[in-house]
């Protein structure tokens, strides 16, 4: 604003003594500038102070000597003497008046007409009069402010344009403020002064006199200003008079512009109040306007960056104008920009010569004070031309391509710099326009190819620019152009709109004049590995540029090697892992296995070998007290497990495609896969999970996946129980981490049992105190001594101990310590070697793990750990068949399609055929399994009672005749006592029926599989109530009572009545009454034979049906005396008559509440031999006598529950 360019503003030293009231500095002051604050000084001076101190009793006198000898302060003693409280009401009612007219000109109670005009009435009048006049004309102007709705208009007022007139107005506005606050609030004072001449330099003076009301004011101003203030007038108006405001009070300016930001109006008032700001330092490495637009833009409010970006988008719109905030913020930006430009830059194109060694001298060198300051103008022009949609002048333009090519000192700032103006040419590479700019362009980054190496020693850092060349030229080699733009925008961190075809010439001078794809591959494989990789090393490294050249095939392309360098990377790893390791490998097993083209397909990777992966390995797979000594971290280990894992996957994924191109890549071998401990591997991953991101689920995942067996949700359990808070304390008591007992000592004390209990307990009790990887040195002494244990005299505490110990290990070194425990438990037999079991042995056949010391079926903490081992082998089994199927009929199949090229018609029965087999033999094993287990809960009284009625047991036909026990253990197998054994055999029971629970749960097949093939009768009560998950032969019993053989039958009604019992539920209620009517259907058509063997051991479970199921008995009742009637007529013949058996019956079934009188006994008791005709001996009389003995049983079981 122009109009008041005369007038003499008041000053910061003048606004800050008023603030302080510093009378010495308010005395210091000119004529001129004491005349701007007189309204304010004069009120203090006659106005009875709140402050009664001696101290502002002398200052007061100051200041009255001060006014003492200026004219003026008579005018406005004047006025303070006048009546405000009688003008405060007329002011009150010309509103009114004005409200009901609807704001037009009638009327005034605050002024007559006016007969002179305004400037002379004000000119000749009284102080009273001279108030009115200037309260009437703000009060209209305050008046169409409020009417306006926003849109500004400018008042023409000749009392506010008169220069002779506006000191003295100015004392009156001031003193009608401060006496009439409530009819005059200052901010729409200051609001209304926006509207007329002058505005701005009236309302400096009143907030001069108010100083207090600097911020409300300012906040106020800011609150109903403009979004875009350079938009209109009265926006430029606003800014101009704020922008006076902070002009006034400088120390309040940066608290201003933050008020700007914070209510997103007036942007050029915020770039204003920064051009205008002048810090006390000049040291600062990026000056205020740099920091203030950058925080804008790339801050992470996006309503301030939308708002700022429409300022510079609209500012641009215009013409180019002096007077524009936007563009005095490109001129101060572009003088900041040449600063710190090299004095010698040019556009020429230097020679050779001319280009020293890493920008230290020559042409080009930028100063390294500056280096920062040119980083922070690249991120800041970049953000304005992406963000904000800057269109550089060709000044500009110019002078920003001359700091890109800027050669900086080799500091981590110049190597950051040269990442940013080299991704800033990818950004906007419309700033190379001519030929000589591009030549220039080629110039220097062949400098950045020439300098990569002496920047990454000299600076010290390991993310260098060399690595972000190598892989841009990779991703414009393979047309990547969106992964380019991601790799900008992550650069210079900003969000930067980049269309792919504007990144053509770029493409061109990449791949055909700097990098091609040879030069790619022959330079990446010649790159360093970047020592000790994390996350917490940033920028573009090495690891990202092998990335992308083995997704794009470049190096089995050019037959260039890359495994040892992987490998080498992946060994020189630590944590926190970064993020692109496990996307490496996973791209490197991919090129190992998929050939580049089809046409070659010997055209891949090498795998990493063997005897690498072992020495990664080595003092962590042995078990002398090496574990940790390796020279590879736990990081390097977890990775190279990863490989092994995920390779192995991969190749059994890929076995169809590479049966098609006849190629069959080594797999590892099951000896190197014994050596790596995987699960103590594991468990070192989950406790550092947060340090690994991604790779503790990636393993666990391909460990559930190959390695079943490992992952038992049991075993996660008990590691809790090792890894806990107890067992930490109990480690507090160890005085040494080393433990006190050699593996000698340890083996003595096993083989001087039970003479040395107390010295082996001891030594057991102190190996539990040691953490689990100190505990493997002891594992082979604990396992080859565990058939010590079986013989009698053994204290049932050392066994505690033991199967403590070997639960331990179980956590760190499964696989190795079950194939120990395996063969530590075989049978000793004379004249006969132990047979020594293999892993894969115990794979293929895992009922071998049964083939234990028939002692262990009746030593429970041996028994606990055997089960471990059983369902882990099964586990592991079906991992192993799976695999084996899938390889061998990927291969077989593509053989089969080879030989019967040409022919149609070649069915996939063999295939199908294999994966029924393969079910088959899953589920014989399985049954297998359960049936010996079911056989190990029964008594042993001799091998007949353990057969189940004379046939050869399981048990026994698995172990063979070579394997008869001797000794002791034959002791224990021929006769089982019923003093301490009995409490074993249930222990062992338990732990039987709680694995059948889970296998049952796992999969009810093997249960459906299991009651089909049957068990001996005296099991069912056991089986009922020990395995909770039986309730699922529910399902089946229909099925099982369908079937032909009569034994299946029978064994499907016991197994019934017992879970109807168990379980009395309405399913139950529905296969109880279809067992009745089976069971009268078999009445009609069994012969005399069958029905006695079929209804001898069914009809008891009847009495069971109904105990459970009261509504039965009558259909239960009709079975029984039709059954009764069929035997009798059968037996009508004879000499006995069982006619009145048969009328008990019926009175029975209609009166059982009289049984006990009319049997007499509270069960019949079958007759004896009479004469040469044994009654007893008749199946028809046997099941008479049976059928009222159900008869009673199912009456006492009722009377004992009415009672």
């Amino acid at each position: 604003m122009s109009d008041s360019a005369g007038l003499q503003f008041v000053s910061p030293y003048a606004f800050e003594a008023m603030q302080k009231v510093d009378v010495a500095r308010l005395a210091a002051l000119s004529d001129p500038e004491l005349r701007l604050l007189l309204p304010c000084l004069v009120r203090m001076a006659l106005c009875a102070p709140a402050d009664q101190s001696k101290t502002w009793a002398q200052d007061k006198k100051l200041i009255l000597r001060l006014l003492s000898g200026v004219e003026a302060v008579n005018s406005i003693v004047a006025l303070l003497s006048v009546d405000f409280h009688a003008l405060e009401q007329d002011a009150r009612k010309e509103q009114q008046l004005r409200h009901k007219a609807g704001g037009s000109n009638g009327e005034s109670m605050l002024v007559s007409q006016l007969q002179r005009g305004l400037t002379l009435d004000f000119e000749h009048s009284d102080p009273l009069h001279r108030l009115r006049l200037a309260l009437s004309e703000l009060l209209v102007i305050m008046n169409k402010v409020a009417d306006s709705n926003g849109e500004f208009f400018m008042k023409s007022s000749e009392l506010f344009e008169s220069s002779v007139y506006l000191e003295e107005l100015a004392d009156v506005l001031c003193i009608l403020q401060a006496e009439l606050p409530s009819l005059l609030p200052i901010v729409d004072v200051a609001e209304a002064l926006l509207h007329v001449r002058n505005g701005e330099w009236f309302l400096c003076l009143l907030v001069a006199n108010v100083p207090d009301s600097f911020n409300e004011v300012c906040r106020g101003l800011i609150k109903s200003g403009e979004r875009q203030d350079e938009e209109s007038v009265g926006g430029r108006r606003r800014t101009e008079a704020l922008r006076q405001l902070c002009q006034m009070n400088p120390t309040q300016a940066l608290n201003i512009r933050a008020m700007v930001v914070e209510e997103c109006h007036l942007p050029g008032l915020g770039v204003a109040l920064t051009l205008d700001y002048k810090p006390d330092s000049s040291d600062e490495a990026v000056s205020p306007l740099v920091s203030f637009v950058s925080g804008l833009l790339l801050g992470t409010n996006s309503k301030v960056r939308t708002w700022f970006g429409l300022f510079i988008r609209n500012g641009q719109q215009r013409k180019r104008e002096s007077s524009s905030v936007l563009w005095q913020m490109r001129r101060q930006l572009l003088l900041e920009l040449v600063a710190i430009l090299p004095r010698s830059r040019s556009t020429h194109v230097p020679n050779d010569s001319e280009g020293g060694g890493g920008g230290a001298g020559g042409y080009s060198g930028l100063r390294e004070e500056h280096v920062v300051k040119a980083s922070a103008l690249l991120r800041l022009y970049c953000a304005l031309m992406g963000i904000a949609g800057l269109r550089p002048t060709d000044e500009e333009a110019e002078q920003l391509l001359q700091l890109m090519t800027s050669r900086p000192p080799a500091t981590p700032a110049g190597v950051r710099f040269v990442s940013l103006a080299f991704c800033k040419l990818l950004a906007f590479p419309t700033l190379v326009s001519t030929p000589e700019q591009e030549q220039l362009m080629v110039m220097w980054l062949s400098w950045m190819i020439k300098e990569e190496e002496y920047f990454e020693s000299a600076a010290g850092v390991s993310a260098s620019f060399g690595e972000m060349l190598l892989l841009v030229a990779m991703y414009f080699h393979s047309n990547q152009l969106s992964a380019i733009i991601e790799l900008v925008c992550s650069t210079l961190g900003m969000k930067i709109a980049i269309k792919p075809s504007s990144l053509s010439k770029m493409k061109t001078i990449f791949t055909q004049e700097i990098f091609t794809e040879q030069v790619v591959t022959a330079h990446a494989v010649r790159v360093p590995v970047t020592n000790n990789l994390s996350a917490n090393i940033t920028g573009f490294l090495p690891v990202h540029c092998i990335y992308q050249l083995l997704r794009s095939r470049a190096f089995t392309k050019h037959k260039v090697s890359i495994k040892d360098w992987i490998f080498r990377q992946l060994c020189e790893s630590s944590t926190p892992l970064h993020t692109q390791l496990l996307p490496l490998i996973d791209v490197y097993i991919n090129s190992i296995l998929t050939p580049a083209s089809k046409a070659n397909p010997e055209a891949t990777n090498q795998p990493v070998t063997e005897q690498e992966i072992l020495n990664v390995f080595q003092g962590v797979t042995g078990g002398d007290g090496g574990r940790g000594r390796s020279c590879f971290s736990i990081t390097a280990q977890l990775l190279i497990l990863y490989y092994i894992l995920s390779y192995e996957e991969a190749l059994l994924a890929n076995t169809k495609s590479l049966a098609q191109m006849q190629k069959k890549p080594k797999s590892y071998s099951a000896a190197l896969m014994d050596q790596i401990p995987i699960k103590y591997l594991i468990g070192q991953a989950q406790g550092l999970q947060k340090e690994l991101g991604g790779l503790h689920s990636a393993l666990l995942r391909l460990l559930a996946t190959n390695y079943p067996h490992l992952c038992m949700v049991e075993d996660w359990l008990k590691e809790e129980e090792v890894t806990g808070t107890l067992p930490l304390l109990r480690r507090i008591l160890l005085t040494s981490p080393t433990c006190l007992y050699t593996h000698t000592q340890l083996q003595e004390a096993f083989q001087k049992l039970p003479s040395s209990q107390t010295r082996l307990l001891e030594m057991l009790e102190h190996l539990a105190l040691l953490s689990p990887s100190d505990l493997i040195p002891y594992a082979e002494a604990l396992t080859a001594s565990m058939g010590l244990l079986l013989d009698d005299g053994v204290p049932r505490k050392v066994l505690q101990t033991l199967n403590k110990l070997w639960m331990v290990l179980n956590t760190v070194m499964p696989r190795r310590l079950w194939v120990m425990t395996v063969n530590a438990l075989q049978p000793s037999v004379k004249l006969l070697r132990k047979p020594r079991y293999t892993q894969n042995d115990l794979m293929v056949d895992p009922i071998i793990v049964l083939r234990c010391d028939p002692r262990v079926f009746r030593c429970p903490p041996l028994m606990d750990i055997t089960l471990h081992m059983l369902n882990g082998y099964l586990l592991a089994s079906k991992a192993y068949l799976n695999a084996h199927l899938k390889e061998m009929a990927d291969m077989e199949r593509q053989t089969q399609t080879i030989s019967n090229l040409g022919l149609s018609g070649q069915p996939d029965t063999p295939e199908v055929t294999r994966e029924e087999l393969k079910n088959a033999l899953l589920s014989a094993q399985d049954s297998a399994a359960v049936q010996i287990l079911l056989e190990v809960c029964l008594p042993i009284a001799g091998k007949e009672q353990v057969a189940g009625g004379g046939a050869e047991s399981l048990l026994h036909r698995m172990r063979g005749d070579k394997a008869k026990p001797t000794g002791a253990a034959a002791g224990a197998v021929v006769e089982e006592e019923e003093g301490g054994l009995l409490s074993d055999l249930r222990e062992v029971q338990c732990l039987i029926c709680c694995l059948l629970h889970q296998m049952f749960i796992a999969d009810p097949n093997i249960a459906k599989l299991v009651h089909f093939q049957g068990y001996p009768q005296a099991l069912l009560p056991l089986t009922v109530a020990g395995i909770p998950s039986i309730h699922i032969c529910l399902d089946f019993i229909p099925e099982l009572l369908a079937q032909p053989q009569l034994e299946k039958q029978i064994f499907a009604i016991q197994l019934l009545s017992h879970l109807c019992t168990q379980y009395a539920l309405p399913k139950s209620l529905s296969v109880a009454r279809l067992a009745v009517s089976v069971m009268a259907t078999l009445l009609t058509v069994l012969t005399r034979k069958k029905r006695h063997s079929f209804f001898m051991p069914t009809l008891p479970c009847l009495a069971s049906f109904c105990q459970a199921f009261p509504p039965l008995y009558e259909d239960v009742f009709a079975l029984l005396v039709q059954v009764g009637q069929v035997c009798a007529a059968d037996v009508a013949t004879e000499e006995r008559d069982i006619d009145p058996l048969i009328a008990r019956l019926q009175y029975l079934r209609e009166r059982p509440q009289d049984a006990a009188s009319v049997l007499g006994l509270s069960k019949p008791v079958l007759p004896k031999r009479s004469g040469d005709r044994t009654w007893g001996s008749d199946p028809d009389v046997q099941l008479c006598y049976q059928i009222e003995t159900t008869f009673m049983d199912i009456i006492q079981s009722s009377v004992q529950r009415d009672q």
